[in-house]
C-alpha cells in the first residue's frame, strides 16, 4: 500500500500500513529478533479508540471464524518473546500515546495509563505527589505489561510490587466474542467476577484477557528522600583461573539474602537491610569484570555502615580488589563514578539507573530461588561464563536481590504465585547482526533472516547454560514440592538421569520456585529443553493457573487475546 493510504484521525485511531514511513518503526518492539508484518498499526489514544479499533478487527470475521492473524497489543515495546510481534500478527494496537500518570480525584487513586514508561511514571507521580509506584529502572518499559506480570523494581524489597498496590484496572474485554467493551474491575468491586479480572491482573501477564487501558493504585509508598548509589566490579582476570574465587562471591551474595533476618548471619548484619536492594552482573568473561550495583536508603544514619557490612560479608573469602564498574553491563551502561558511595536524591538515582540498552536481538530466562545457590549451581554458572567456545561480552546472568515486603503477601492473594524467594534471576545475551548475509550492503534483520548462524551460538549458549544449572530438576527451576496444596502439587522431582530429566528415585535439593512471566521464554515448552514435567503455566503460575483460566473463560471464551505461552480457557 501507498503511503497516502495512512488513515489518520478515524475513531479507531490512526492506522499505519505498509509504504508508511512509520511503518517499520512501528512493527517491532525493542527486541529485534522479532518483526511483525501486519496489516496495519493502529496507534490509539483513548480507550474510546482502543474499542473502535477492536470492534473493526472482529468485524472482519464471521462468529466462528478461527482468528488466524492475531490482534497484538503493544505499550512499551519491550516483550522478550514474539508474543506482540510474531509471525501471525495482523493487526498491533499501539498504547504508547496513552501515557498519562496523575490523580484521580473521582477515584481517589493515582492512575497510570497503558503507554506510561517507567520513567514517566516515576516522574509524574514523584514531582507533584510525593510519591512512587515500585516498578523497573529500566525507563522505557510501559505499565501496560509491568504492571499486570508483576512488575517489581529497587524499592520493591522495602514496599512490594507494583500490584501489591493496585486498585483497579481498566480492560477493553470481549466476553461474547464479536463485541468490545470497556470495563473497570476494581479490588472491592460487589460483582465477584469483576473482583476476579481485577485480580488476574495482578500478576495474571499481558496479553490474556483484554486490553488494558489504565491502571489505578492506592496507598502507594514515598520513597526515601536520599538513597547510597554504589557501583562496583572484580577483573574477570583475577577469577577465571580462581573458580573458587568466583564461586565464593556468588555463593556468599546468595546466602545473605538465605540467611537474611535470622542468626545464621553475624550479628552487624542482622540490621533491617529491606532498603536494600543490590543486582549482581555476572557477566560473560569476554566482559572484563563482574559487577554489584547497589542502592539504600540514604537517610538513615547507618546507611554506609551497613553497606560496607554486606560487601564485607559477600567478598570475606574473594582475594580480588573492587574496581569501578566502567563497561556496559547488560541492560545498564558504565557507572564508574559510584565505586565511592554516593548520595543522590532518590529520583536523580532513578535517573542515574535509566537503561534499557542497545537496540538489539536478546534472548532471556529467568528463575526464582527461595535459598542460596547449590554447589552443582556455582559450578555450572563458572563453567558457561568462562566458555572459551563463545566469546560475547554482553552475555551474563544477572541475580537481583529479592524478599522482604514482596514475600508478606500469601500467594493465592495476587496472581503472582512466587512470594517465597529470596533472589531472582534473568539470563541474558545480546547481540547484532554484524553479517551482510544477503549482500546488500548493510546489515539488518533480513540478514538474520537468511542466515541462521547468526542467532544460533547465542541461543545455544543461553539455552545449555540454564539447561546446566537446573540439571538437576529437568533443566528448568521447578516449583518447590512445599508449594502449593503441602503435597507437592503432582511435581515432578526426581533426580537428574543424566540427560536433563528425572528419574523421580529422590528428591533433589530443591531451591528454586519457578519463572517470571514478564521475562517469558518459549523453550520452557519444548521438552527438549524442559524435562521435568511441570511445564510453563505451571512454572510461572503455580495453583493460581485454574483460577486464571475461570478467569479467562470469562473475559475471553474466544481466545481473542492470545500468545505462544497465553492463558487458555477451559474450552479451547
Amino acid at each position: 500500500m501507498a503511503a497516502e493510504q495512512t488513515i489518520a484521525g478515524t475513531e479507531c485511531g490512526t492506522e499505519v500500513v505498509p509504504g508508511d514511513a512509520r511503518y517499520e518503526a512501528l512493527r517491532r518492539g525493542f527486541n529485534q529478533r522479532f518483526i511483525a508484518t501486519p496489516d496495519y498499526v493502529s496507534v490509539v489514544g483513548s480507550t474510546a479508540e482502543v474499542v473502535a479499533a477492536l470492534n473493526k478487527y472482529l468485524a472482519g470475521f464471521g462468529p466462528d471464524e478461527a482468528l488466524e492473524r492475531r490482534l497484538t497489543v503493544r505499550s512499551g515495546g519491550h516483550c522478550y518473546e514474539n508474543f506482540v510481534c510474531g509471525d501471525d500478527v495482523g493487526v498491533i494496537l499501539d498504547l504508547g500515546q496513552m501515557d498519562r500518570a496523575y490523580l484521580d480525584q473521582e477515584m481517589g487513586a493515582y492512575c497510570v495509563e497503558a503507554g506510561a514508561n517507567n520513567w514517566h511514571v516515576a516522574t509524574h507521580l514523584y514531582a507533584p505527589f510525593g510519591v512512587a509506584l515500585p516498578g523497573g529502572s529500566c525507563y522505557s518499559v510501559a505499565a501496560g505489561g509491568h504492571v499486570s506480570g508483576g512488575g517489581y523494581g529497587l524499592l520493591s524489597r522495602q514496599h512490594g510490587l507494583t500490584v501489591d498496590y493496585l486498585y483497579a484496572v481498566e480492560v477493553v474485554v470481549v466476553r461474547d466474542g464479536q463485541h468490545a467493551e470497556a470495563v473497570v474491575a476494581r479490588r472491592d468491586s460487589p460483582d465477584p467476577e469483576l473482583r476476579d479480572l481485577w485480580w488476574a491482573h495482578t500478576g495474571g501477564g499481558g496479553g490474556n484477557f483484554g486490553v488494558v487501558t489504565r491502571y489505578w493504585f492506592k496507598g502507594l509508598p514515598k520513597p526515601p528522600p536520599q538513597v547510597l548509589l554504589h557501583a562496583v566490579a572484580w577483573p574477570w582476570d583475577d577469577l577465571k583461573d580462581e573458580p573458587e574465587q568466583f564461586k565464593s562471591l556468588v555463593r556468599n551474595y546468595g546466602l545473605f539474602f538465605e540467611y537474611e533476618n535470622t542468626t545464621e548471619l553475624p550479628e552487624e548484619l542482622r540490621g533491617d537491610f529491606s532498603d536494600m536492594f543490590t543486582l549482581l552482573k555476572l557477566t560473560h568473561w569476554k566482559n572484563g569484570k563482574v559487577g554489584l550495583i547497589t542502592q539504600l536508603d540514604a537517610t538513615r544514619p547507618d546507611s554506609v555502615q551497613r553497606l560496607n557490612a554486606f560487601l564485607d560479608w559477600i567478598t570475606q573469602d574473594l582475594d580480588a580488589e573492587p574496581t569501578p564498574l566502567d563497561r556496559r553491563m547488560g541492560e545498564h551502561a558504565p557507572m564508574g563514578g559510584l565505586h565511592v558511595p554516593t548520595r543522590l536524591p532518590w529520583l536523580t538515582a532513578t535517573q542515574t539507573l535509566n537503561g534499557s540498552g542497545d537496540n538489539q536481538c536478546g534472548k532471556y530466562k529467568s528463575a526464582y530461588m527461595t535459598r542460596g545457590f547449590t554447589e552443582p549451581q556455582l559450578t555450572a554458572i563458572y563453567h558457561h561464563l568462562t566458555r572459551k567456545d563463545y566469546e560475547n561480552p554482553q552475555a551474563l546472568l544477572q541475580v537481583d536481590s529479592y524478599g522482604g515486603a514482596m514475600n508478606l503477601p500469601e500467594s493465592g492473594d495476587t496472581a503472582v504465585y512466587q512470594r517465597s524467594s529470596v533472589l531472582k534471576l534473568q539470563y541474558q545475551t545480546y547481540w547484532s547482526w554484524k553479517k551482510d548475509a544477503n549482500k546488500d550492503g548493510v546489515t539488518d534483520y533480513l540478514d538474520a533472516a537468511v542466515d541462521p548462524s547468526i542467532a544460533a551460538p547465542h541461543l545455544t549458549w543461553i539455552r545449555e547454560f540454564y539447561r546446566d544449572v537446573y540439571k538437576e530438576t529437568g533443566g528448568v527451576p521447578i516449583l518447590s514440592p512445599d508449594d502449593a496444596d503441602g503435597s507437592g502439587g503432582g511435581y515432578t522431582t526426581g533426580a537428574g538421569d543424566g540427560t536433563g530429566g528425572t528419574t523421580g528415585d529422590e528428591v533433589p535439593d530443591v531451591v528454586t520456585d519457578g519463572c517470571y512471566i514478564n521475562y517469558p521464554d518459549t523453550d520452557l515448552d519444548d521438552p527438549e529443553w524442559n524435562r521435568s514435567g511441570q511445564p510453563s503455566h505451571l512454572l510461572y503460575y503455580g495453583d493460581n493457573y485454574q483460577r486464571l483460566q475461570e478467569v479467562k473463560e470469562r473475559w475471553d471464551p474466544r481466545n481473542v487475546f492470545r500468545h505462544a505461552q497465553s492463558i487458555q480457557p477451559f474450552t479451547r
